[in-house]
């Protein structure tokens, strides 16, 4: 019996779903009579980013499906480095239940849950189709399809989408119903609003106090200069310190939404929907794909990284952080493909007028994407079962 899942607070702001929820949709007109659709299984991401993306790729089929949330134990590395096919990576008390009927289609992100999806296409008999979000670390012929976008070097072929930006849950009517909902909470502050999301460490790239200054500074003189106010919100990866920091540097009114886990009053939906310019931390391409689908202009505030600058022609000051030089090093020096160059997707961005570096002025304006990076993702898993 499916249970229909309840909307809950995310780490983005964005709805989610309970533990073995389902979602209720109307049966595709594109499906032939008498077929019934496809049975879906989310193995949800667990990464903000990755959970966003499965998700919403599984609300855009408009097939009815399940969520499959995991538990790992620490040991999850081995099995999923050695390329298992097991469900030894994970905790079966503490995880949704893996039971059958088996799904026809699975949609996952990230290297923990490759084995457990190899796991589940092994109990279907090899029936279940698997479909990888992001860069996978298995071969590329292990998945029915991967949807990826250009920070992951991997090669054209015929199961891969090279998409622009993430996947995302960025509709006009989802910013109709947050703008409703947060205006009146917003209304004590002058207007025209511009927002800031900040992100945190990623790789070569450290969201410290000095970068916190500096984003505060700029977007302060924006909004004096627009006789406005700032909405601001950190995420998972932002520390108490930064935010703390950047909240002390501001000098014009604001709001600052300080990031909890599971907060239904998480205000970043909000923040995207009232906001008429956004500044986002390069770092997090799934916040800057859902920016730049507002349709908004949209600055990317860059941030130091040791070896891999943001911007090559003009070095932002790093903050220390030793993980960052170690990731710097294997960047150099592991395997191309599994490494992950964020840069990549900020030219892409910049190359078609999508957002522009912060303290830069837009020469044109790109119309939003509209949905294509999304319908190219779609088209492609329908046609794994037969549809136009």
């Amino acid at each position: 019996m499916e249970l229909i899942g309840g909307a809950t607070g995310s780490t983005t702001g964005l709805p989610e779903y309970r533990m073995n929820g389902a979602v209720a949709t109307p049966p595709n007109p594109a499906r032939e009579p008498g077929l019934s659709l496809p049975r879906v299984w989310v193995v949800t991401g667990y990464r903000a980013g990755e959970r966003s993306q499965v998700i919403a790729l599984a609300e855009a089929l408009e097939w009815p499906f399940e969520l499959k949330e995991l538990s790992y134990r620490n040991t999850e590395f081995s099995t999923s480095l050695f390329r298992g096919s097991d469900l030894r990576g994970i905790r079966l008390e503490k995880s949704s239940i893996l039971a059958p009927p088996w799904p026809d289609l699975v949609i996952s992100a990230g290297m923990r849950n490759e084995p457990v999806c190899r796991w589940i296409r092994n109990q279907s008999g090899g029936r279940t189709r698997i479909v990888h979000i992001g860069r996978p670390w298995a071969r590329l012929d292990q998945f029915d399809l991967v949807i990826t976008t250009p920070q992951y070097p991997l090669p054209d072929a015929a199961n891969v989408v090279q998409n622009t930006a993430t996947l995302h849950r960025v509709t006009p009517e989802r910013l109709a119903r947050e703008a409703q909902k947060w205006a009146p909470r917003f209304e004590h502050l002058r207007e025209p609003y511009i927002g800031v999301i900040l992100g945190g460490n990623s790789g070569p790239y450290t969201l410290g106090t000095r970068n916190a200054k500096s984003i505060a500074a700029h977007a302060s003189r924006m909004a004096q200069q627009n006789n406005g106010s700032l909405l601001v919100s950190s995420s998972a990866r932002t520390s108490e310190k930064v935010i703390g920091v950047f909240q002390e540097s501001l000098s014009v009114p604001h709001h600052v939404y300080q990031w909890r886990a599971n907060d239904p009053d998480n205000p970043y939906f909000g923040i995207l929907a009232l906001s008429d310019e956004l500044i986002v931390t390069a770092d997090s391409i799934s916040m800057l794909s859902e920016a730049c689908a507002t349709g908004k202009p949209v600055y990317m505030a860059e941030l130091g990284g040791y070896g891999y600058p943001m911007r090559p022609e003009r070095r932002t000051a790093a903050d220390f952080r030793f993980t960052a030089l170690t990731y710097s090093w294997i960047m150099r020096v592991g395997p191309r493909r599994l490494s992950r160059d964020i840069r990549l997707v900020h030219r892409k961005l910049l190359s078609e007028s999508r957002a522009v570096w912060l303290g830069e002025e837009f020469a044109s304006r790109c119309l939003p994407d509209a949905g294509g990076d999304l319908q190219r993702a779609l088209s492609r898993v329908k046609a794994l079962f037969g549809y136009s």
